[in-house]
């Protein structure tokens, strides 16, 4: 067997040198880095510092702006805004069919008296009302599509008794007074709207829907709403629909009847005769 050729001299002497010189090269790149490496730490610990001596700080800041976004996010869309009058209710409130929630004072010739109750959102809400007048102007309310009988006004004022909460549904406005849809609860999950009941059992006339164009896809669905009400007061006989029966028909044709009238004058005068 042939022996491997032998390590050049020069080489073997050469490697250690080199291997001392890379080593010494490493040893520098370390020691340069470090300095970094240490500053970048120590920012890092500073900071993380900061942090934790003033984390109450951070979380009362944070906690302040999550308020301050809520409430210009609410004024924007004003659900927790007391409207005091008719006017101050947005546009697109009415456009939209938007619902509020009110509480009675009273039932007048003019119409319903409701004070507007805005949306209560824990925390924002008692910062608003300290900032926000506190008057307790009122809103005055007529039901869409319906016209009173003396009988309905009396019923309305037996069953809206105040301090009672109803729903306003917004269907136009008129000057100083809103047309709704008038809801009331009944029990802890059903209501019913007033309009309705009022026709239903034939204390009101269906009238105008004020505000609603002829024609329009609201029109129609009130129009359907308040029609079916009214018929079936008028099946019933109900109210101002109610058929006398014949012995009042006939009771009626008897007292109007001359010659009734006539003999009744002579019994009278032989009688005080």
């Amino acid at each position: 067997m042939k022996a491997g050729p032998a390590a050049h001299p020069e080489n073997v002497n050469n490697m250690p040198e080199s291997w001392e010189t890379e080593t010494e090269e490493r040893g520098r790149d370390i020691q340069q880095r470090d300095p970094e490496n240490q500053k970048s730490r120590n920012v890092v610990s500073f900071i993380s510092q900061l942090a934790d001596d003033h984390l109450t700080l951070v979380r009362n800041i944070s906690t302040g702006l999550a308020v301050t976004g809520v409430i210009v996010l609410a004024k924007s869309i004003r659900v927790i805004t007391k409207f005091q009058a008719a006017s101050e209710i947005p546009s697109r409130f009415i456009e939209r069919n938007v619902s509020l929630r009110g509480k009675v004072h009273s039932v007048t010739e003019r119409g319903i008296e409701v004070e507007h109750i805005p949306i209560y959102l824990p925390v924002i809400s008692p910062l608003l009302s300290k900032q926000q007048d506190v008057s307790t102007s009122r809103l005055w309310v007529h039901l869409a599509g319906v016209e009173l009988t003396p009988e309905g006004k009396i019923w309305l004022q037996k069953n809206l008794v105040p301090p009672q909460t109803v729903w306003l549904k917004l269907i136009s406005r008129q000057d100083s007074t809103l047309h709704c849809l008038v809801s009331q609860s009944r029990g802890s999950i059903w209501s019913y709207c007033m309009n309705e009941e009022l026709l239903r059992l034939g204390l009101a006339r269906r009238t105008t829907i004020t505000g609603v164009p002829l024609g329009s896809p609201l029109y129609w669905r009130l129009h359907k709403r308040l029609h079916r009400a009214e018929v079936k007061a008028e099946k019933k006989g109900l109210g101002l629909w109610k058929k006398e029966s014949l012995w009042e028909r006939a009771s009626i044709a008897l007292k109007g009847n001359p010659l009734l009238r006539l003999m009744r004058r002579i019994f009278r005068r032989t009688r005080t005769e």
